[in-house]
């Protein structure tokens, strides 16, 4: 009876180590079978304060499973840029989210960037497939017409839409370190990791490149849905409410909701 114990437990540690050899041994690649919502990376180009961004995401949602696919191509002043978002989307539980950034550049001139797993057809995500190099990584330029109502109006997670209290000069920095990043990963690809690069591993490394150690070690960077308590609490959040208060305050979904067909989307759901 220990023989055969002894066997079967050499069996299942022999197949485990094949497993993790295979792991070890696959490589990234943006050359895959990708959904129609991330086949297309964005791309930027610098001349000066403006930059020009190529492949924005724009789709029309019936619902998550029907939609009309568009992209556009616009080009922005880095002079004009005035203000940085944090959104946070809670789902399936309280520790769980995603996070990303959208710039203000004037009058409901808006542009979203959020990091994302790459998945191919067929593929949902599951953190513990993204712990086994089971997704690369890509960073999603999008209008918020897409970015914010996919997830506040079709998929109706909440939606928490934070003003960002830091400077013209932080966030013109930041908008171009993330913009360059995601032609980075274009140019060489990663795979995502479901503790270290994540969405909001890798927001809280662009925000530490412009100011080290402004968001220190902490469970919220890994523990996502309570990233925006953590930012309160650093003084990243442009509010003077108690968080509670805050963060009803910068719930969005009936705002959302009652404005999706409008003109001035961005700006109604800041109101």
């Amino acid at each position: 009876m220990r023989k055969r114990w002894r066997w079967i437990v050499g069996i299942v540690a022999g197949l485990a180590a094949i497993r993790t050899a295979m792991i070890a041994i696959v490589r990234p690649s943006n050359v895959r079978d990708w959904t129609i919502d991330q086949k297309t990376l964005p791309v930027a180009t610098f001349d000066g304060p403006l930059v020009t961004i190529r492949n924005i995401r724009n789709f029309q949602y019936e619902n998550a499973d029907r939609f009309t696919p568009a992209w556009y191509d616009k080009t922005f002043d880095l002079r004009r840029l005035e203000s940085a978002w944090f959104v946070v989307e809670p789902f399936g539980g309280p520790v769980a989210a995603h996070t990303f950034v959208s710039f203000g550049f004037g009058d409901d001139d808006f542009v979203a960037i959020s990091v994302e797993i790459r998945k191919e057809k067929g593929e949902a995500f599951s953190p513990l497939k993204g712990l086994l190099r089971q997704y690369e990584i890509m960073y999603v330029v999008g209008d918020e017409r897409d970015l914010i109502k996919l997830r506040s109006n079709v998929r109706k997670d909440p939606v928490y839409l934070y003003p960002m209290r830091t400077t013209p000069e932080r966030m013109r920095a930041m908008f171009v370190s993330m913009l360059k990043r995601a032609d980075d990963v274009a140019q060489h690809p990663e795979f995502y990791n479901t503790l270290t690069n994540t969405c909001t591993t890798n927001l809280v490394r662009h925000v530490n490149a412009l100011m080290p150690g402004r968001i220190p070690l902490h469970p919220a960077v890994f523990l996502p849905g309570y990233s925006d308590r953590l930012a309160y609490k650093l003084g990243l959040i442009d509010t003077n409410l108690p968080f509670e208060q805050a963060r009803e305050s910068f719930h969005i979904n009936s705002r959302a909701e009652k404005f999706a067909n409008d003109p001035q989307f961005s700006l109604r759901i800041r109101q």
